[in-house]
């Protein structure tokens, strides 16, 4: 198959480039997919999208009249595909349900210690020479109460590494992990996680259920001085709602490697440019939120399982016409 690959960075091609071996022909592209560059898979059997690529209806209608028949996620999240669009042009969609859940979860914790341990603020301090203890009080984590929302893969490896620094874990998810419950774990509803967590942790999936889960009225029934971290995506947090429960003092710290308008900013060297998202910026004037750029899943073995099971795939879609790890389409009706 002919497949061409959008949102390309060097490791991207990297690794899909071992992971195919010569199978099929990869053509990267650095751009993101939209509805201007989406003529660019002229010729192709399929394309391969990150998150940041717009697969809406206007998208994968020109995908279809180009002839592409499948979509090739190298990603976990298909909140940004229009599967009801797909579904009607015959276009499979397939994704990588999970590649290192040990690699989000640990840059959870990191986040977290990061954060609880002024690390960020402590490095820069003792690069000028520096070495006052002024500002950087943290606090045992053996003890506290942790809240995770969202008890799968990722999730559950969260609790197992905080119940190992003796942290009382509680959680709300549809499905209850067993692996949790024999760590102990309490399951409860979001309110009553939310008025006794010392850290609340998202590791939930983006659905219209979960946009905007950590609202106004959310943050107000938070304890004073709470810690939140999100790993999983942007938009389960109201980024506004969340500044103002920083500027009230009801939330102590924040620790983020996803934002919901997160598409024109991460994955690229701003550095010589101008940030013009006002929300973000202000995020980052606070020295109590800690950012990084949606690289959770950057280790080297999630790397290799993404290039790997995107591979497996396209190689099942020209075995078989259907993906590994096919996304369905939405439920008529």
């Amino acid at each position: 198959m002919r497949v061409t690959v959008f949102s390309t960075k060097p490791y991207d091609e990297d690794y899909l480039r071992a992971a195919n071996d010569g199978a099929h022909d990869l053509v990267f592209l650095e751009m993101r997919l939209t509805p201007d560059t989406a003529a660019l898979a002229r010729g192709s059997d399929a394309v391969c999208a990150f998150v940041n690529d717009d697969l809406g209806a206007d998208v994968i209608a020109e995908l279809a009249r180009l002839g592409v028949r499948l979509v090739a996620l190298r990603s976990a999240g298909f909140n940004h595909v229009d599967l009801g669009a797909a579904a009607e042009h015959g276009i499979a969609v397939g994704r990588v349900p999970a590649y290192s859940p040990h690699a989000v979860a640990e840059h959870t914790i990191a986040l977290i210690l990061t954060l609880n341990r002024k690390l960020h603020r402590a490095y820069n301090r003792v690069r000028e020479g520096n070495f006052a203890l002024d500002g950087l009080l943290g606090f045992d984590l053996h003890g506290k109460t942790v809240g995770i929302v969202g008890t799968g893969q990722i999730g559950g490896i969260v609790a197992r590494i905080l119940t190992g620094f003796g942290c009382t874990i509680l959680a709300t998810d549809p499905d209850r992990n067993p692996d949790c419950l024999n760590l102990g774990v309490r399951y409860t509803d979001l309110d009553d996680l939310l008025g006794h967590s010392d850290i609340v942790t998202l590791q939930c999936p983006l659905t219209p259920q979960t946009r905007h889960l950590i609202d106004a009225d959310a943050i107000a029934r938070m304890k004073p001085g709470v810690m939140v971290v999100n790993t999983s995506r942007g938009a389960v947090i109201d980024t506004a709602a969340l500044i103002a429960g920083l500027k009230s003092g009801t939330i102590g710290s924040v620790g983020l490697d996803v934002y919901e308008e997160e598409a024109d900013l991460f994955f690229e060297d701003l550095s010589q440019s101008f940030i013009r998202d006002d929300v973000f910026a202000r995020l980052l004037t606070c020295p109590t939120v800690l950012l990084t750029g949606h690289q959770g899943f950057f280790p080297h073995e999630a790397l290799t399982a993404i290039a790997r099971t995107t591979l497996d795939n396209i190689a099942a879609f020209a075995r078989d016409g259907a993906p590994v790890h096919p996304v369905p389409a939405p439920a008529a009706g």
